[in-house]
């Protein structure tokens, strides 16, 4: 088993080093991470300039690049291997919701899946790193159960563990993205220039957290595990959209 580690809090940080070690024991690991923090840089790739790769004392490799820079450029020709999975985290801070859509822990994930990699995404839900103890354990009982579900067919799971010690954890459950209110406003702010600079404002809170949703379960105590699609049709507006670009009977 051969497994790629990735992440957007960049290479140094505890999580990835947590889940690098708990991978270690599943296969031979190579960590390809941003040379920095790169939280919120969602899907994007670097085309305005070429990326560097460097290798730290500890054999982690790191990119002047996003997420997914990291795991096109590994995928694609930095490794002489091709990996069996690929693993995104710990990341300091969950992913659930509206939120898959910037993180770019979620996106390191996904774009291994794009890949046709078998990949998962994994998140402590509070800042800190708290109970990274706990988090460990997740991770090695998710890849467990993971690896030995038999199926051909490239995967992508997004998981995120409470920041709870690991007698307090519940155990697993199946479910789906909830959803937030929309983004606090800017802050407005003005630089030593004198110039006014705008800060992006804290996340909404959730106004779709009812049982069966990623929110619900790790505020309860339960570790959320949500399959991810990357096809974004809007299969339920099809009629819709079809009735008015074609209004013949």
């Amino acid at each position: 088993m051969r497994i790629l580690v990735s992440n957007d809090d960049g290479y140094f940080s505890p999580g990835i080093a947590a889940l690098a070690e708990v991978a270690s024991g599943f296969g031979h690991v190579e960590v390809v991470a941003p040379e920095r923090d790169r939280s919120g840089a969602s899907n994007s790739l670097t085309l305005d300039r070429p990326l560097s790769v460097r290798r730290t004392q500890n054999g982690f490799r790191y990119v002047n690049g996003t997420p997914t820079d990291c795991v096109h450029v590994a995928v694609t020709g930095l490794l002489d291997h091709r990996p069996d999975l690929v693993l995104s985290g710990i990341n300091d801070g969950a992913n659930m919701g509206d939120d898959t859509i910037y993180s770019g822990t979620v996106a390191a994930a996904t774009e291994g899946y794009l890949l046709g990699i078998p990949a998962i995404a994994f998140s402590l839900v509070r800042h800190g790193f708290g109970h990274l103890d706990t988090a460990r354990k997740v991770v090695s009982d998710v890849l467990t159960r993971f690896l030995a579900r038999g199926s051909d067919a490239p995967l992508l799971l997004n998981v995120n563990i409470p920041s709870v010690p690991l007698a307090e954890l519940r155990g697993t459950r199946l479910t789906r993205l909830g959803r937030r209110h929309a983004a606090e406003p800017v802050v407005v702010d003005t630089n030593p220039r004198g110039q006014t600079i705008y800060w992006i404002g804290p996340a909404g809170a959730a106004r779709d957290a009812g049982e069966g949703t990623d929110f619900h379960a790790t505020e309860t105590g339960w570790v959320s595990v949500t399959p991810l699609e990357m096809d974004l049709t809007g299969e339920r507006r099809m009629d819709e959209v079809r009735a008015w670009l074609d209004p013949s009977p």
